[in-house]
């Protein structure tokens, strides 16, 4: 999509006017003006070194091509690479600042409560639902984001029939809410004995980590359950009871948290995700928004239902929403998701900028 320049030099000037504010003498003298624009000022310096850039190689890509007409072989060489590294920079500088000038989400900056289920393919698919746990948390950590387990179901062999997480840190939502969706892995199970590649799948669902203040919950609308939590194949692995089981009467809704040692820590856990499910009912006007939103998320958890597959055999990963195929799966199971992601993000942006897309659910 083209590049609103207009919109983009709009942050340049108001960087400009935040600098020139920061150092009047009657904003320094008012300490909540000051600490509010120096803040302003941290998020948008970025963004503002951003567009400076991108309008630095826009004039070096006019430049070059204006001595490109020279007769000077060797300037016209140079022109060449100065143009060919100033097309690749620029065309990076345009999908971050589509990014920069999209609409926002409101909730793009909270922290996120993931739920991960094994679909089809029995066993293997619980192993699936393992890796892809294990490539958010490698992605979390290099985005200095954290993982807190809410509850889990364990299989004997190391896989998840199903795993509940928070994931922590500023713009969480923003990152991870493509995630959403049937997650396909092609491989050799290490159940197979003849080498016969199977597929199978995990269904991932995101929802924004609701605050307090979102939804207000009856006490006299909960039952709460206590009992021993346990291991994989049933083993237990406390002796007291700690683990937290909350149903939500008038919903039916109930969420479980044992993996704290603390019944109050499970407790806390729990209702985090009890909130933020309550909160996407109340956030649509669907009765039945939070099986429709799962379902719009998730599916059925079907062969046939993805949003990306993982191949092994060709060391593949492809994102069948913008038909995006890299090859290195190895590095993006170790949680290197930041170019599918970008280029989501710059897809969604334009789909909003055109109107096809109201944002996300």
């Amino acid at each position: 999509m083209p590049l609103d320049e207009a919109r983009a030099l709009t942050i340049t000037s108001r960087y400009d006017e935040i600098m020139a504010s920061l150092s009047d003498p009657t904003v320094i003298s008012d300490a909540d003006r000051y600490v509010k624009l120096s803040k302003e000022l941290g998020e948008i310096t970025p963004k503002a070194d951003t567009v400076r850039k991108y309008f630095r190689l826009k004039s070096e890509i006019e430049e070059a091509l204006e001595l490109l007409s020279e007769s000077d072989e060797e300037v016209k060489k140079l022109a060449s690479e100065q143009l060919s590294v100033a097309k690749v920079e620029i065309e990076l500088c345009e999908r971050e600042l589509v990014t920069i000038l999209a609409p926002k989400d409101p909730r793009d900056e909270r922290s996120v409560i993931m739920e991960i289920r094994a679909g089809a393919g029995g066993e293997e698919a619980a192993l699936c639902a393992a890796t892809i746990y294990k490539m958010y948390q490698g992605y979390a950590a290099y985005r200095g984001l954290s993982i807190s387990v809410v509850d889990s179901s364990e299989t004997e062999l190391g896989g998840y029939k199903e795993i509940v997480f928070e994931v922590n840190g500023k713009d969480a939502y923003s990152r991870l809410k493509f995630e959403s969706g049937v997650h396909r892995i092609q491989r050799v199970p290490v159940t197979e004995s003849g080498g016969r590649i199977h597929t199978s799948t995990a269904t991932v669902a995101v929802l924004p980590e609701a605050e307090a203040t979102d939804v207000v919950i009856n006490p006299e609308d909960l039952k709460i359950d206590r009992y021993r939590a346990s291991g994989a194949g049933g083993q237990h692995i406390n002796k007291t009871s700690s683990a937290i089981r909350i149903t939500h009467l008038p919903t039916g809704i109930v969420v479980q948290c044992q993996d704290e040692r603390s019944q109050f820590a499970n407790r806390d856990k729990a209702m985090a995700v009890l909130q933020s499910r309550l909160w996407a009912i109340a956030k649509s006007s669907d009765k039945d928004a939070l099986d429709s939103e799962r379902k719009a998320q998730v599916g059925t958890g079907d062969r046939s239902e993805r949003i990306r597959t993982y191949n092994y055999h060709d060391g593949r990963v492809t994102d069948h929403r913008i038909g995006l195929t890299l090859y290195k799966l190895d590095s993006i199971l170790n949680g290197d998701l930041d170019e599918i992601i970008d280029a989501l993000t710059v897809d969604l942006a334009a789909r909003m900028e055109s109107g096809e897309e109201d944002g996300q659910n």
